[in-house]
């Protein structure tokens, strides 16, 4: 697949899942997205906490025909993880941006703050927002991300700890 191609996948996604974000090196960022459908096949009725009742609730989940995208900057200026029912997710008129789960900004607060807030910078800088139902994630960088995909079964390997991880063990 190509990368535009594997862009309009993303983008065109029912709905998406931040599933993992890393630094696999210092200055670079990892992030594995889950696409996500409605689940028609769990369709039915939920006992919610406080003895809430949904009838015919639909789930939103990753199924075993969607997808697992992954997004790799080599290298970033910053990056922001913000629960999803505290983002803007893209409601302000003076922003600009072009695509819908992900996005490229041309105008935006971030994208103004980072300007503002770092030091000389010989390239433009671009602002990438992905809208997850759990996250929104906002990237400044100044190249777009490598993208893969993968089939739901050959992504189990990604939730595991990354090779060469900073972490301590």
């Amino acid at each position: 697949m190509t990368q535009e191609s594997i862009w309009k996948d993303i983008d065109s996604a029912d709905y998406l899942f931040l599933n993992r974000l890393f630094e696999p090196r210092d200055n670079q960022l990892t992030i594995v997205l889950d696409e996500a459908v409605a689940n028609k096949t769990k369709t039915g009725r939920r006992e919610l906490p406080g003895g809430i009742v949904i009838e015919d609730s639909t789930p939103i989940e990753p199924t075993e025909s969607c997808k697992v995208f992954v997004l790799h900057w080599k290298n970033y200026v910053s990056y922001c993880v913000t629960e999803e029912m505290h983002g803007s997710c893209g409601k302000y008129e003076d922003e600009e941006y072009t695509g819908r789960l992900l996005r490229i900004y041309t105008m935006s607060h971030f994208l103004n703050h980072i300007a503002i807030d770092t030091g000389a910078h010989s390239e433009p800088y671009r602002h990438y927002k992905i809208a997850c139902l759990n996250h929104n994630i906002d990237i400044i960088s100044v190249a777009p991300p490598e993208l893969t995909v993968r089939a739901r079964s050959e992504g189990e390997d990604l939730l595991s700890e990354p090779k060469g991880s900073r972490r301590p063990n």
